[in-house]
């Protein structure tokens, strides 16, 4: 295995409630030297993202706004590890805030980034089963519609021009193999 770049300098270029842009100075194990910019970690504990099963076949989606894309997009739901949650708690309190069921079975799958050549931030995916309603208060400012989607057309989700966050699409292939048995858990 390739020796990590030593981080010689660290430097804040800008911090906000959500992002902190940070300047690091390396030096590789062959000498070179390069400064690379990241989006690092604000605190916490990260985020989870739920595929919450209501049958065997059929996974809740979410739509809801997203400010990146400024439009509404179809994904499952999600949301940040509090500091006094483990992931799975973590989970079962987005899923209930998001879509008015809980779950009395869950496990995590694995942990994803995106972009890990400049963001930090690590998303733990959580398959949920055995699904309750209940509902609790969460942080969004409007409702969100909930979307049952039959986990065996993934191809025609995928083919919805709102339908594009990428974790989400990952997750749903992941809990079908798993849910399929042609998998095993990371």
């Amino acid at each position: 295995m390739r020796k990590k770049p030593e981080i010689m300098a660290t430097e804040t270029l800008a911090r906000t409630r959500l992002f902190h842009v940070e300047q690091l100075d390396l030096r590789f194990a062959n000498g070179v030297t390069t400064r690379y910019e990241r989006l690092g970690r604000t605190g916490g504990n990260g985020a989870v993202l739920i595929v919450p099963m209501r049958s065997d076949d059929e996974v809740l989606l979410i739509r809801e706004y997203a400010a990146g894309v400024d439009r509404y997009e179809l994904a499952l739901p999600k949301g940040r590890i509090e500091p006094d949650e483990s992931p799975l708690d973590a989970a079962n309190r987005e899923l209930q805030e998001e879509t008015g069921y809980g779950a009395r079975k869950l496990r995590h799958l694995a942990g994803l980034t995106v972009a890990p050549g400049y963001m930090g931030h690590v998303t733990q995916i959580i398959l949920a089963e055995d699904l309750y309603e209940s509902r609790l208060s969460g942080d969004e400012p409007e409702e969100i519609e909930v979307v049952p989607w039959s986990l065996k057309d993934l191809a025609g989700l995928i083919a919805c021009e709102d339908c594009t966050e990428a974790r989400s699409i990952a997750a749903l292939f992941m809990a079908r193999e798993v849910l399929n048995g042609t998998s095993t858990d990371r």
